[in-house]
């Protein structure tokens, strides 16, 4: 079976620079740091700086691999195995703290986005980026050129992105109707006219070996440039096994940048990970030894439930005989019940008693309760837990007391109440993405509000809110406050609007004070609302992957920001751990299933107040 063929070449990086600052590019890293220091500039004098020499996004394994190649190493060998401690990855990352903090040419927190924009408003001078990112440039009227990424001079070697082809596939499963025809489109997009007319469209290089020196790539000084970096490239392993490098390389790398460990330690720690992750990735659980028994035992649970059921199950079908309308409108609802809710859980239940892995992604087995235990004897998934708790805990705490205060407010007679009501509930109406990147943006270092804010009217130092551990798990619980206590807000005013104004009367009347008045009267009144939103604020919360992946861009720094749901994630999608993530998720259901049914008959949630 045909699996892929490609008809691109490149999805690399080079360095990119704008030739109105850099009329000349640097050859090797020498000239690299001197020519950044010159364009490195605070024009208004007030000690930040307003244009920097470099921008790129430093933080991600991916933009660092060129540098480990230029000092001579490489992610991976030729059978696939991680070799990442090494003394050129402890030169690589010292090259790259040195950079930013030695030489000071690029800004000390730079993500993507940020690098992009410096670029594109023509205050950086040079972007290490990708091929795909030079028409965006071109859009935003910047003439820009593009060459190799400079020569490093300790070892003389020029760094080595990583290639990649970019191209078509055929899905395994296809007719031979279709697969005929599918095949006559991939010859015709192979084509070597074709393929030329495709490059010159999109500055990619074609596979064609003949068109090397076609007009159209030697007549362009980007695709000549674009080639002259490939050839020093190398392959990008095409590899599963390549996630968990990277998975492994990027908290380590980020712990070195933050200060938080030293380059050798970062190495060897990296290929300790990178090993473990690879182990655990091509893992086959074999079933367990008491796997017959298990089955047995679930077999009877079902059976016995619907024993236990019997009488409502004869009881249901009687009723259907006599009120099948009925029961035939309730289909629908029932239908996207079982589709939506039922099938998924109970096929994540399977899941997680399976070994469905990467290796075994269609052939899967039943394997007991090993996925469990390896979730509870795992001591990531205790500090994981424990911040998750935090996480909530806090996180609730805010909410509801923000929401009840503003409520009490809002419940008085204020001018321009509607105005003010609508203010406060515009960001839990505006989408959470938008939100948590915002805030992102409002958190950087270098840029950000919050910082602006911290030097200009408080005298007080900037704070790396995303670089540092503690700092970027509070940025993320700022943000979900930010999105959470409008919702409380809502819901405690409703509450407060239905009580009776007299009950405040015969207080008064009484002499009771303000707070005698909240503590009898508003709070046991408004609690039968506030008790299950209180337990839908903390579900929300727990399960609440929006803000942590986005705020702290999946967990940074060093995996320090994740709690369960996005360690769930991370374990499914990141590493290839199914069956793993499916027991993890399930123990997050049954943790929020016993402390809801806990909390609600703890604050007698269905009792009347009256």
């Amino acid at each position: 079976h045909l699996f892929q063929i490609a008809d691109r070449l490149g999805n690399h990086l080079t360095l990119v620079y704008n030739r109105s600052l850099v009329p000349v590019p640097p050859e090797n890293s020498d000239d690299l740091i001197r020519l950044g220091q010159e364009l490195t500039r605070d024009f208004d004098g007030d000690g930040k700086m307003d244009q920097f020499g470099l921008v790129w996004n430093f933080t991600e394994p991916y933009f660092f691999v060129p540098f480990l190649g230029g000092f001579g190493g490489w992610v991976m060998d030729d059978q696939y195995h991680p070799t990442l401690n090494s003394k050129a990855a402890a030169h690589a990352f010292q090259f790259v703290i040195d950079m930013r903090d030695k030489y000071k040419i690029t800004p000390a927190n730079c993500d993507y986005e940020m690098a992009n924009t410096l670029f594109k408003d023509g205050l950086a001078g040079m972007i290490i980026n990708g091929d795909w990112s030079w028409a965006t440039y071109r859009d935003a009227g910047i003439d820009i050129g593009v060459t190799r990424i400079p020569k490093i001079t300790q070892t003389d070697l020029w760094p080595t992105p990583m290639v990649s082809p970019k191209g078509y596939s055929v899905n395994a499963n296809i007719s031979d109707e279709k697969l005929t025809a599918a095949m006559h489109l991939l010859k015709f997009l192979l084509l070597p006219e074709n393929q030329r007319k495709l490059a010159a469209s999109i500055n990619m290089m074609p596979t064609a070996i003949s068109l090397r020196d076609d007009p159209a790539i030697t007549g362009s000084e980007l695709m000549r440039n674009s080639l002259s970096q490939i050839e020093v490239g190398r392959p990008m392993p095409v590899v599963p096994e390549l996630r968990a490098v990277w998975d492994a390389m990027r908290p380590f790398y980020q712990a070195v940048l933050g200060g938080a460990m030293g380059a050798e330690e970062a190495a060897e720690q990296m290929q300790l990970t990178a090993e473990k992750k690879i182990r655990e990735m091509n893992s086959q659980l074999q079933p367990a030894p008491y796997v017959v028994v298990f089955k047995i035992v679930v077999w009877a649970l079902i059976i016995g439930f619907l024993l236990w059921q019997w009488k409502t199950i004869l009881a249901f079908f009687r009723d259907f005989r006599k009120r099948p309308f009925v029961y035939w409108m309730m289909l629908p609802a029932f239908f996207i019940i079982v589709l939506t809710v039922l099938y998924p859980l109970i096929y994540n239940i399977i899941l997680s008693a399976s070994n469905m892995g990467l290796r075994n992604f269609f052939d899967w087995k039943i394997v007991g309760l090993q996925n469990y235990l390896s979730v509870f004897t795992e001591a990531v998934f205790y500090q994981v837990l424990g911040k998750t708790v935090v996480w909530t805990g806090v996180n609730i705490i805010f909410h509801v007391g923000l929401g009840v205060f503003l409520a009490l407010l809002l419940n008085r007679v204020l001018p321009g109440k509607g105005f003010i009501r609508t203010l406060l509930i515009l960001p839990w109406a505006v989408p959470q993405y938008i939100t948590a990147l915002t805030w992102r943006g409002m958190f950087n270092q270098e840029y950000g509000a919050i910082n602006l804010v911290i030097a200009k009217y408080f005298h007080l130092p900037i704070v790396n809110w995303l670089g540092s551990p503690f700092e970027a798990f509070t940025a993320c619980i700022l943000t979900n406050i930010w999105l959470g206590f409008p919702f409380m807000m809502v819901v405690a005013l409703g509450g407060l609007q239905s009580i009776p104004y007299s009950l405040y009367e015969a207080a008064d009347i009484d002499g009771a004070s303000w707070w005698t008045k909240l503590k009898r009267i508003t709070i046991p009144l408004i609690k039968p609302v506030m008790t299950p939103a209180i337990v839908l604020g903390i579900v929300w919360t727990f399960n609440n992957l929006n803000v942590i992946w986005l705020v702290s861009n999946a967990g940074e720094p060093s995996d320090n920001t994740h709690i369960l749901v996005s360690y769930v994630y991370k374990s499914a999608f990141n590493l290839y751990r199914y069956g793993y993530a499916a027991a993890l998720s399930m123990v997050i259901f049954l943790i929020l299933l016993t402390f809801g049914i806990f909390f609600l008959q703890k604050t007698k949630a269905e009792e009347s107040v009256y």
